[in-house]
């Protein structure tokens, strides 16, 4: 029965994305893409933290600024791309994010493309 909650927050994440892409198309800055989602989150109801601060630590020590570009629901990490080809890196980037976070699942959404859903990426540890 969890795994079903999981599914359902990250379809209305999903969902949302979708919404801002089919108003706004691709060719956007990232940061355009960010507020929107912010907007249609507060729209639909979805509890979110922007550009909410991480700490990783190396060998004890506390490494400050990173930042995940959405947190939501205190329960899934987003990270938002525009850019015609997302690096690999940002999946291990996302990775390492819900590591320090401890937290299980991640969405890689690249807005930039002709079919949200080919930017879609999934991630969990």
């Amino acid at each position: 029965m969890e795994r079903k909650k999981d599914d359902e927050l990250t379809e209305r994440i999903i969902g949302a994305a979708i919404e801002v892409h089919r108003e706004l198309g691709p060719g956007l800055l990232e940061s355009i893409y960010e507020r929107a989602l912010c907007l249609e989150f507060d729209l639909q109801g979805i509890k979110y933290k922007s550009q909410e601060p991480v700490d990783l630590f190396y060998k004890g020590n506390k490494l400050s600024g990173f930042r995940v570009d959405l947190l939501v629901e205190n329960e899934v990490v987003v990270e938002l791309k525009a850019v015609s080809i997302a690096p690999s890196t940002v999946v291990s980037q996302t990775i390492s994010y819900l590591k320090a976070t401890n937290l299980k699942r991640g969405l890689v959404i690249n807005f930039n493309q002709r079919r949200l859903i080919d930017g879609i990426k999934r991630v969990s540890v």
